[in-house]
Formats: C-alpha cells, structure tokens, sequence
C-alpha cells in the first residue's frame, strides 16, 4: 500500500515512511492510494474479534510492510494501558441512543487509541532504522498529553508540544507539563491554538530543518492516527444489533475533523454507517460548513470545551481532496483560497451523509445535567456537545470523548458533583514544567534545535 499527498506533489510513500513523514513535504496530507473495500464476509468474520485483533486486522490492510507477527505484537502492546477491559465499551443510554466510551487510556480522552499505537511505531522505527525521531505537534488539550504519554522514556526520541498557554483545562497542562520525563517539552505559546497550528506547519515546510532533525508530526495530520481511529468505530458498528446497524449515525464531537473524517472514511471502505453528525462548540466552522458549504474562519472564542477550540480545521483537507474529485491541482485552488481569503464556498457538496450542530458555553451545563438526569450518566463538555440534538429517526451513538473528571469546575457547576480520577488527582501535587515560548517559527526552531536527539 502506498501513501500519496492530496496536494499531489510528493512521491507516494509506504506506510512507515508516510508515519515518519507526518505532514507531506509539499504541505498536503497523506492518504491512501486505493481504499480498501470490506465486504460483508469480512465484516463477519471481524464480529468475534477482541478489539486488539481487529486493530490489527485492519491495519494490516495499510502497513503492507511491517511483517505481520511485529505488527500484531505492537499493536497489542498498544490497549495493554487501558483500563476498561472493553477498550472501547458501547453503552445503551435509552431507545436508540449508544455511547461509545473513549476515554479508559492513559490519558482519559479518545487520542490515546491512536497516539499509543503512534508511539509504539514511532519507538519500532528508531530501533529497526538506528536513527533518533524528534516529534512536534500543536494540541487544543488532549492531543498534547496523549502523545507524550505515547512516547514517555522511549529511547531516540523527543517530543515538542504546542499548546495555547491559559487556554487549555489545568488538568489538560498538569498531563503534559508534569511527567518528570527527560525527552518531553511543554511549550506554551503565547497565542491560540490556530497560531500554534500555523507556525507547526511553517517549520515542516523548512525541508532542510525538517530533514536534519528528522522532525516528525504527532498531530491528527498524522495518517497513521486517523486510520487507528477508524478501528473504534468498526468495533462500535459491530457491537450494535444487527437490525440497527444500517442506520447508524454517529455523533463526534470535534474541531479538527480528524475523528469525524476516520468514521467517513470507514464508511468509505463498504461499511454502511448511515450518517455522521459533526457536533461544534461555540467556535463553529465545521457546522457553519455542513450549513451553508461555505468554509470561512471566525474569530476564536475560549470555551467550555477547549479541545474543539479550533478555526482552521487540518484533517479538513482531505474531505476536500475528496470533494473535488481526488484532483491534487483542484486542492491547491482551494488551499491557496482559504490561505489568501480565510474562506472558501464549495459549489457542489452533498450534505446527505453529514448534519451537524452548534453548542455554546451556556448551553453545555444544561445539557449535562439533562443527560445526568435522564440517563444517570456523567458526560464531560465536549460530549455534551454531541447531545444536543439527536436525530429521532436514527440510532445514534455519541462519541464520549473524554473523561468528566478532566473538566471537574464545569461538571461540578452543572451536577453538584466533582468526578475524580487516581491519575488526575496523583498530578496536582507534582511541580508543573512548561516553557514559555513565542508562536512563531523562529522561536521554537530556536528551542528544537537546543533540545532535538
């Protein structure tokens, strides 16, 4: 299987390489060649499998390189740090309404399926090639910490993360910022997380810097972090009754599109999910998109939900190779657009697989405490905001994304109780170590380079 770039101007790649390369040299993003196609034999088959081998059988589809026994024992190395048995249990709320729990890894937010197994083949190919790995990437909150504790202590490697100083939860920084681990950097940039996103692509377009610091993105651009994600919802397809499966939609809280693009993408490989509904936060591009097919950005307002607290959306770009008839030449039309306009109206677009939804800080309370009542279940805000408004005539499953006990001042608003988590609490008494640090390309080479392996 090769990788090829959506801006159609980098070499296709394998799959260690596309993983190692991260973002394509020439600003595009990678994906698959061909996709696969499951047939409903396949899917048959899968239904038994514990959650580890289905990982593993899917992306033994993708890593045609990686020999099978060493992709196996990775990826099973990989769910050993979650703690639900389950890995990803699928919960019934009421008539058709699921919640599929993403929060049991290391971390407690849904990242950590895809950045563990990241971490363990970023770890594999330092040892196979006999080469260091230096890896940056920008968070809104969960990403960060996910990826550092992919990587905690694994020999040739380094890890950078950006993140948005004041703006991500106090839990969400102590994750990152508090591991005591040599080989992690905290870097708290003076601005948004769009600054810290801009400047993170500016420094991979320096092909000289990137090349000699064999610099590597962790962030949802990262091909093999959506296709680790797309498992969770084969697992979650599968572990629906049989009569309820093709009217599935599935409800994702986001804000980079990543998560949601892995579930479209699932669906683009012959499995038939109904739909996808893209639940926003105040800070609502995507839903302003599926509205009104114009994508143009806003003003970024801190939020309740500071993980989705994004306006320029990455993984957007591959729903857009896709959107103009996988033309490479048509993506940099529109990148080049969006890049000199800040918006772009898409003249053809099917919003038949996609809906979507807005929710604002004075709503996110409301809608936690109705859950809290209704079901007896405790959501944090990001899932919050895929509850408020399911579609009646589907089966939906909410994505929970993240664990209540990360947002304890807004649950405890909304409920009266303040959740808690051992490793959550184990944090607040250990000293925080974060650099503070300009968003600008000059700043954090500048950091990179006294610090890279």
């Amino acid at each position: 299987m090769k990788f090829i770039s959506t801006r159609g101007q980098t070499e296709p790649l394998g799959f260690s390489d596309a993983v190692a390369t991260g973002l394509a040299p020439d600003g595009g993003l990678f994906l698959p060649e061909t996709m696969p196609q499951f047939s409903a034999a396949d899917l048959a088959r899968f239904e038994p499998l514990g959650y580890a081998e289905l990982c593993f059988e899917f992306l033994r589809r993708f890593a045609t390189e990686i020999p099978a026994e060493t992709l196996r024992a990775l990826v099973a190395k990989s769910y050993t740090t979650f703690a639900d048995p389950g890995i990803a249990p699928l919960k019934p709320l009421g008539k058709n309404r699921y919640v599929l729990e993403l929060f049991h890894g290391p971390t407690l937010a849904f990242k950590d399926f895809a950045l563990q197994l990241l971490g363990n083949l970023y770890g594999h190919q330092c040892e196979v090639r006999r080469e260091t790995i230096n890896v940056l990437g920008a968070t809104s909150g969960d990403t960060g910490a996910a990826a550092i504790h992919g990587l905690l202590g694994k020999p040739g490697t380094a890890i950078f993360v950006l993140y948005p100083d004041g703006r991500v939860s106090p839990l969400q920084e102590r994750q990152m910022a508090c591991t005591g681990a040599e080989n992690v950097f905290a870097l708290a940039v003076d601005g948004s997380f769009d600054d810290a996103q801009t400047a993170l692509k500016e420094i991979f377009g320096d092909q000289i810097f990137r090349k000699h610091h064999r610099l590597s993105a962790v962030n949802s651009v990262n091909i093999a972090r959506v296709l680790a994600q797309c498992v969770y919802y084969l697992w979650a397809w599968l572990r629906l009754p049989a009569g309820e499966r093709r009217n599935v939609e599935f409800v994702v809280p986001t804000g980079n599109f990543g998560n949601v693009l892995a579930g479209w993408w699932l669906q683009q490989m012959g499995v038939p999910i109904a739909g996808f509904k893209v639940a926003t936060n105040q800070n609502d591009i995507l839903h302003r998109m599926f509205s009104t097919g114009e994508y143009r950005i806003g003003a970024v307002q801190p939020s309740a939900a500071p993980s989705m607290d994004i306006q320029v959306a990455s993984n957007f770009e591959r729903f857009i190779y896709a959107s103009v008839g996988r033309d490479p030449a048509r993506v940099r039309e529109v990148m080049a657009t969006f890049k000199a306009t800040g918006a772009y109206r898409f003249e053809q677009f099917d919003r038949g697989i996609f809906s979507s939804s807005r929710c604002t800080d004075a709503e996110i309370p409301a809608i936690i405490a109705r859950v809290f009542r209704e079901d007896g279940y405790l959501v944090d805000p990001h899932t919050a905001c895929g509850f408020k408004e399911l579609n009646p005539d589907r089966v939906s499953v909410v994505l929970a994304t993240a664990s209540p006990a990360k947002f304890p001042e807004t649950i405890q608003a909304a409920v009266g109780i303040e959740p808690k988590h051992p490793s959550l609490e184990a944090l607040k008494s250990r000293p925080i170590k974060k650099h503070l640090i300009k968003a600008t390309p000059a700043a954090i080479t500048a950091f990179i380079e006294r610090h890279a392996v």
